[in-house]
């Protein structure tokens, strides 16, 4: 279970689930027609080695990833979410990126940006650590100034991010993908008045929303010590189960223009639909994108 000011690296706890979702993205990149190809997402799973590098290399028929229900899912709910907020930050087109609980997110090297962008990426040091000595490994160079910054966010990152030369009188795209389950009701209200605080007209913000898991099957779920839905990780016992508000609510209330984009229709659209009664379809129908513009 989750503790209070609890921490992790790229192979415990939280930071497991940001492997889990790597090797997803590799997967599809695997296919003939991807929804979106992530080259680096394979490099974080063999640097880290053991069940994460094997499934990527056709090595393992045994993990989660490989079945017919949950793993299809989970691929294509990746490679959908990839999509989704590549196509979200080449419509922003602003010069100021925040990735927040940027885990394995490699944007900020495959990703065209406009000259002078900085992308801003927030996490945990020992992820950022892990994740700068794969990339380091193949030699790769980011498109666009990358400033890292190891901070917690439930400590107070906004001050942290403005101290590394964010200026929050000019336009910003936020990104908040794969975090919100992770983090209690209260501290998603902050980490959305944190973004609202820092934004300028004309910023942006993506994020991932899901609706929290029927309590019964959440209980039941945990009492099975259910492994499945993170590969070996305890994914039931790491997430909060809880919602704020959602998100095309709380900014729109606060004069931002937002959309959202439930997942399972988003997957429609895309050729990549998954059966609702399924457990990947169950899993695909809790969350919604959302992209939002501060006028």
């Amino acid at each position: 279970m989750r503790t209070e000011g609890d921490s992790w690296d790229i192979t415990t706890s939280v930071g497991a689930t940001a492997l889990l979702v790597a090797a997803a993205r590799a997967l599809e990149a695997q296919r003939t027609q991807p929804l979106a190809v992530d080259e680096f997402a394979a490099v974080f799973c063999r640097a880290a080695g053991g069940d994460r590098a094997a499934v990527v290399d056709g090595e393992s028929t045994d993990s989660p990833l490989s079945t017919a229900d949950f793993g299809t899912a989970f691929v294509a709910f990746q490679g959908a979410r990839t999509r989704y907020f590549d196509a979200y930050f080449a419509a922003a087109g602003v010069r100021q990126v925040v990735v927040l609980a940027a885990g394995l997110d490699s944007r900020a090297f495959r990703l065209d940006w406009p000259d002078g962008t900085v992308v801003y990426e927030l996490d945990l040091p020992r992820v950022l650590a892990f994740k700068d000595q794969a990339l380091a490994g193949v030699g790769a160079t980011p498109k666009a100034r990358r400033v890292e910054i190891a901070v917690d966010l439930r400590d107070d990152w906004p001050a942290e991010l403005r101290a590394n030369g964010f200026d929050p009188d000019e336009p910003a795209a936020f990104i908040v993908e794969g975090l919100m389950i992770y983090l209690t009701a209260e501290a998603q209200h902050r980490l959305c008045e944190g973004i609202d605080a820092l934004a300028a007209p004309g910023s942006w913000v993506g994020i991932e929303d899901g609706e929290p898991i029927p309590e019964e099957d959440l209980a039941a779920a945990r009492a099975a010590g259910d492994q499945a839905a993170a590969g070996g990780t305890d994914f039931f016992n790491l997430i909060y189960n809880e919602q704020h508000e959602p998100s095309q609510d709380w900014f729109g209330a606060r004069g931002w223009t937002a959309e959202a984009t439930p997942l399972a229709g988003y997957l429609d659209e895309l050729g990549r639909g998954v059966e609702p009664d399924s457990d990947g379809g169950q899993m695909v129908a809790r969350n919604t994108l959302v992209t939002a513009r501060k006028a």
